[in-house]
C-alpha cells in the first residue's frame, strides 16, 4: 500500500466525524436560517432589527467588560501565585479552580444567594444603610456570574505562562536600573502578551455563548443573544430566526478566536 493511500485511509475516520458532527449540522443550520419569511436576509436581522441589534450590543459589551476585568484581576493574582510560595498555597490554588466544576445554573443560583432579594449583600446593606442592594437579576448580576467562572481559567493560563518566563531577562532589566513597574511594563507584560491575548479571547468567547447563568437569572433586564435565541426557538417557534442568530453569534465568536490566534502567534515568546 502506498503512503498516499495509507494517509487517505487514516484520514477517513476523522473526515467522517468532521462531516457528521460539524459540516452537516452547520449546513442544516444555514439552510434553516434562510428558510423563513425573510429568506437569507434573516442573517442581517441582527443589525437591521432594533431588538436583535440591542441584544447583540449588550452581549458584546458584557463579554468585553468581563474579559477586561478578568484579565486585570487574573494577571495580578496569577503572577503573585506563581512567584510566591506560602503555607496553604496549593490549597488556595485548588479553591480558585473550584468554579470550573460548577455548571452555569449553579453559578446563577450562587449569584442570587449573594445579590438577590434575600441575598447576603442585600441583608448587609439593609442593616448598614437601611436600603437593600439587589442586582442579581440584571446585567450586573450576569457580569458577576461570568466573572466568577472566567477568572479560574485565565489565572491557570497566566500561571503556566509566568512559569515559563526567563528570569534572566528581569534580572538584566533590574541590573540596568529598571524599577519594579518598569520591569513589569517592559519585560513581563510583553512576554505574557500571547498568553494574555489567547486567554482573553477564550474568556470573550465563553461569555458570548454562556447560557446557563443567564437563563437562571433571566428577567426583562437581561438581554443577551443566547437568551434571545432560546426565546425565538422555544417561545415563538421561530426556527429560522433562531438559526440565523446562532450563525451570527458563532461567526462573531469564531472571528474573535481567529484574531487572537493571529495576534498570539505560536506561543509565549519568552518561553522560546
Amino acid at each position: 500500500m502506498t503512503t498516499g493511500r495509507r494517509a487517505i485511509l487514516l484520514a477517513v475516520p476523522a473526515l467522517a466525524v468532521f462531516a457528521a458532527f460539524w459540516l452537516l449540522p452547520m449546513a442544516r443550520l444555514l439552510q434553516v436560517g434562510a428558510s423563513g419569511p425573510r429568506g437569507a436576509a434573516a442573517y442581517l436581522a441582527v443589525v437591521t432589527d432594533a431588538a436583535y441589534f440591542r441584544s447583540l450590543v449588550s452581549t458584546v459589551a458584557l463579554s468585553a467588560g468581563v474579559t477586561v476585568a478578568t484579565l486585570a484581576l487574573s494577571l495580578v493574582a496569577g503572577i503573585f501565585l506563581q512567584r510566591n510560595r506560602f503555607p496553604g498555597h496549593r490549597v488556595l490554588v485548588s479553591l480558585i479552580t473550584l468554579p470550573l466544576a460548577f455548571p452555569g445554573v449553579v453559578v446563577g443560583f450562587m449569584v442570587i444567594l449573594l445579590a438577590g432579594r434575600q441575598g447576603l449583600i442585600g441583608e448587609v446593606t439593609s442593616r448598614l444603610f437601611d436600603a437593600k442592594l439587589v442586582f442579581a437579576y440584571g446585567m450586573g448580576g450576569l457580569f458577576l456570574g461570568y466573572l466568577y467562572f472566567s477568572i479560574p481559567r485565565v489565572i491557570l493560563t497566566i500561571m503556566a505562562s509566568v512559569e515559563k518566563l526567563d528570569p534572566a531577562l528581569e534580572e538584566a532589566a533590574r541590573s540596568l536600573g529598571a524599577s519594579t513597574w518598569q520591569v513589569t511594563r517592559d519585560v513581563i507584560l510583553p512576554a505574557l502578551g500571547p498568553a494574555i491575548v489567547s486567554a482573553g479571547a477564550l474568556c470573550f468567547a465563553t461569555s458570548m455563548g454562556a447560557f446557563g447563568t443567564a437563563f437562571t437569572l433571566a428577567t426583562t433586564q437581561i438581554d443577551v443573544l443566547p437568551l434571545t435565541i432560546y426565546n425565538e426557538f422555544t417561545n415563538y417557534a421561530n426556527f429560522a430566526m433562531a438559526a440565523s442568530l446562532s450563525i451570527v453569534l458563532g461567526a462573531i465568536t469564531w472571528a474573535a478566536l481567529a484574531a487572537a490566534r493571529s495576534l498570539a502567534g505560536a506561543g509565549v515568546a519568552a518561553a522560546a
